[in-house]
């Protein structure tokens, strides 16, 4: 995306009294003009930038304005994760807040469990790991790594929640079914899906969708000099989402209030038990 057009984002982001802005896209921090982006995201438009990252392109430049503009930065967790570790260190030596971005599936659950029972020293160094639901889309389709293949899923789930840590434990709220159905944690400290909701997704080639997933099978609506708002607002996708999330999916269930039916556009990635009875159905478009 050129500065330029991200600069037409910011504007109106401003004027609608946007908080903060997350940069990804493979690895943000080596766009050309990506030290630029964060000055004027943070020093022009008042809002809080932050990005993830898988590691490489981390040089002292982009490492001091990580520090001087962003909330903070997450680290891809990536297998054999010396990367990782690096990346976990450089960023702590300048002082900014680190975490770590965990793609929780069904081969990569045993690692999760273990990293939680016996903490790796890196993550004595980061303010928190978040786990994200692995989705069925991409370069790396595969349904055989849903979460809920695994057997480990409710040990994983008491395991993260289970005790106190010096770093924090968080999850996307795609895992939020999981949550529900396996934990007690107090329903404050988890929402369902926000997409659509308090947050949106701006493509590199410049379409506004609810959510980053939705690339591939939705068409998104095109950023103009001034309708972002009014898309938000009012666009096709955006009320069609806000629609399945308060529609009630869940008839009956009495945690339906609190994950709002799990995740409306891959419903194979829920983890609760009666929505893993109707996983083969066709993902509703």
């Amino acid at each position: 995306m050129p500065v330029s057009d991200y600069e037409k984002i910011m504007r109106q982001a401003r004027s609608m009294h946007v908080f903060q802005v997350a940069l990804g896209g493979g690895n943000p921090n080596q766009h050309p003009g990506f030290c630029e982006i964060l000055e004027l995201t943070r020093g022009r438009y008042g809002i809080v930038p932050s990005y993830t990252t898988n590691g490489r392109g981390l040089t002292d430049e982009v490492l001091r304005a990580s520090r001087d503009y962003c909330g903070a930065v997450a680290v891809s967790a990536y297998s054999p994760y010396e990367e990782m570790s690096y990346a976990i260190a450089a960023l702590s030596s300048y002082g900014i807040r680190t975490n770590v971005h965990f793609v929780l599936e069904s081969k990569s659950i045993k690692t999760a469990i273990k990293w939680l029972e016996n903490p790796p020293s890196f993550l004595g160094m980061v303010n928190a790991i978040v786990f994200l639901n692995y989705k069925p889309i991409g370069r790396c389709n595969d349904q055989r790594l849903l979460v809920k293949h695994s057997e480990q899923v409710g040990r994983f789930f008491k395991t993260a929640t289970g005790q106190r840590r010096k770093f924090k434990v968080g999850f996307d709220s795609c895992l939020v079914s999981g949550l529900v159905r396996f934990t007690s944690v107090p329903a404050i400290y988890y929402d369902g899906c926000d997409a659509g909701r308090f947050s949106m997704f701006i493509s590199e080639d410049m379409k506004m969708y609810p959510c980053s997933f939705m690339t591939v099978d939705y068409e998104g609506t095109p950023v103009e000099e001034d309708n972002i708002l009014e898309v938000w607002r009012t666009g096709e996708l955006f009320t069609q989402m806000r629609g399945k999330l308060a529609e009630g999916r869940c008839q009956g269930c009495k945690h339906a209030n609190l994950c709002l039916g799990g995740c409306p556009v891959f419903e194979e990635i829920n983890l609760c038990p009666e929505k893993e009875k109707h996983s083969s159905s066709e993902r509703r478009s």
